[in-house]
């Protein structure tokens, strides 16, 4: 902070193991990468190059290294990581890691069907030598998963070797842990951390309302991700509850 309040809740100190921001980048230039480092690095614990974007942007082992040396884990989306596996290339995935500096990746099985042992072993084929997340939920706003099934999934994937389970919610937040016109299944998270310590998940929640809702539930130092590039600092204040979502939430009254 710029100067001094009381009443303003304690974040965790980086590197942390909850209170992470994740931001999900896009396609930004070099350019905007150096003012989003400048502006919003500190406040930012994860950078997931979306989806497929890494496979067709510009520079992208220049973004990757800015990120890095600003103190950023960086890793490929899980859409990439599912096309490489679909097309019985996992062997060059893990070259293509390699080759890129990449010390963290992604597992999911979002857009196509992997067994869950034969994911749980990719899982912990990745760990031996990158720090991996794995993402539960399918991408299919038609495909309902089960509270207990969700559990099942996440302890599995945990258990093999994964540092944080991704509650699945796409960009768009409207899928997964929410329904499809954004609003919260607050029943399935209820249900879900009766069994997973939330410092375990990194929830997806790209929407304001969201993220208030995960701050109200979670407090500060909840695990965040899917934040657009300039919602980054929004978020921040949303956190310490120097915006009107918040304001009230950490008063001492």
């Amino acid at each position: 902070m710029n100067f001094f309040l009381t009443d303003i809740p304690e974040r965790t100190q980086k590197p942390r193991e909850n209170g992470l921001t994740m931001m999900m980048d896009k396609g930004l230039s070099i350019n905007d990468t150096k003012n989003f480092i400048d502006m919003s690095g500190v406040h930012t614990d994860i950078i997931k190059l979306g989806f497929g974007t890494s496979a067709v942007s510009p520079h992208i082992k220049t973004k990757i290294k800015l990120y890095q040396d600003a103190g950023l884990m960086v890793y490929l989306g899980g859409t990439l990581f599912e096309a490489f596996i679909v097309r019985g290339m996992f062997k060059e995935y893990k070259k293509l890691l390699r080759n890129w500096n990449l010390t963290m990746c992604e597992v999911s099985d979002g857009s196509i069907d992997i067994p869950h042992k034969e994911k749980c072993k990719y899982i912990s084929d990745l760990a031996a030598e990158f720090t991996v997340v794995s993402e539960v939920g399918s991408k299919d706003e038609n495909i309902l998963i089960a509270p207990y099934k969700w559990i099942e999934l996440m302890q599995k994937e945990l258990k093999a070797g994964a540092w944080k389970v991704i509650a699945e919610a796409r960009e768009g937040g409207n899928v997964g842990i929410f329904n499809k016109t954004g609003d919260v299944r607050s029943d399935l998270i209820d249900e879900i951390l009766t069994k997973i310590p939330n410092e375990d998940i990194l929830w997806e929640a790209p929407k304001k309302p969201q993220q208030v809702w995960f701050i109200k539930l979670l407090g500060t130092n909840v695990n965040l991700g899917n934040i657009a590039w300039d919602e980054v600092i929004p978020l921040e204040t949303l956190r310490i509850g120097l915006r009107g979502d918040t304001f009230h939430d950490f008063l001492n009254k």
